[in-house]
């Protein structure tokens, strides 16, 4: 009993330091772990070299419905539903591996993640609670994040109608059309 104790508590520790290092605010690490907040706090400051950031966690679905956030917010989601029914990981892992993914497909197209690890979370505790859902698009058929409400039936993704200012200014980086 006392090894798997241990063991759980060094399982819960090294998932802390891997979202710590993923950027993931001290509210995810509480809700995600069952360290006390000193242990945590130690250990945010331990492994990031900083105090963990103060406030309110993003609570609003408004953010991942804009035109950039959602079409990384719907990659992050696709992999995270993919990795979700292809393996027998807890949540908060399948998150982490999703994030991670996201982080690598990103990076492989040259943008910058818009996503963070804590939005990603949030992302998923509200398709969990049924306040957001992908629909698939008329389109392309792809997979996008849209409220629970959506008119299915006529739905058209971010990348096949983009919005008329869509990659013009300073954030165009962001995102690149292939069109």
């Amino acid at each position: 009993m006392r090894v798997k104790s241990i063991l759980t508590e060094a399982r819960q520790i090294e998932r802390a330091v891997t979202l710590i290092k993923l950027g993931a605010r001290l509210q995810v690490l509480e809700s995600e772990t069952d360290l006390s907040y000193e242990r945590l706090l130690r250990l945010y400051k331990e492994v990031s070299g900083r105090s963990p950031s103060k406030g309110q966690l993003p609570f609003s679905t408004d953010w991942f419905m804009t035109w950039q956030p959602n079409i990384h917010a719907s990659l992050f989601l696709n992999i995270h539903e993919y990795l979700n029914k292809s393996s027998a990981m807890e949540e908060i892992d399948t998150v982490i591996k999703a994030y991670q993914l996201y982080l690598e497909q990103t990076e492989a197209q040259g943008l910058e993640p818009l996503l963070s690890v804590t939005r990603a979370w949030r992302l998923v505790k509200f398709v969990d609670n049924g306040m957001l859902t992908l629909t698939k698009c008329t389109k392309c058929s792809g997979n996008f994040v849209t409220h629970p409400h959506e008119m299915a039936r006529h739905f058209v993704c971010g990348l096949c109608n983009p919005p008329a200012r869509a990659g013009k200014g300073k954030a165009a980086g962001a995102l690149s059309l292939a069109h």
